[in-house]
């Protein structure tokens, strides 16, 4: 047997997989808007007015591609589009919630 490189042990790093999904400066707070209800993309795009259209898009594939949340297409003109967590979606936010946590606590040790 050869020896495991330390790419070996980050590729099976369950982080790893994790920060493969969370990647994107947006993730988190879409999937945080998305665990509120369902959401049209210019609802979104009115709750995160810094992120671009072009960067908006490219989250909601990933997630989408990730099966955190669920992409429904509705048959009208002009086609009407709406995002929502999946089960997996609904599962990370109690995730989200332990950083929302810590990140109030990190934000009062630092004041």
């Amino acid at each position: 047997m050869g020896r495991k490189s330390e790419d070996d042990y980050v590729e099976n790093c369950p982080i790893s997989n994790v920060q493969k999904i969370v990647r994107g400066k947006w993730t988190m707070v879409i999937v945080f808007f998305l665990s509120q209800g369902t959401l049209r993309f210019g609802e979104l795009s009115r709750k995160i007015p810094q992120v671009t259209q072009a960067n908006l898009t490219k989250e909601l594939r990933t997630l989408e591609e990730y099966r955190i949340i669920h992409r429904e297409i509705y048959k009208e003109v002009p086609p009407k589009v709406e995002y929502s967590l999946t089960e997996l979606g609904v599962k990370f936010l109690p995730v989200l919630k332990s950083l929302e946590k810590w990140a109030i606590e990190y934000d009062k040790m630092l004041k």
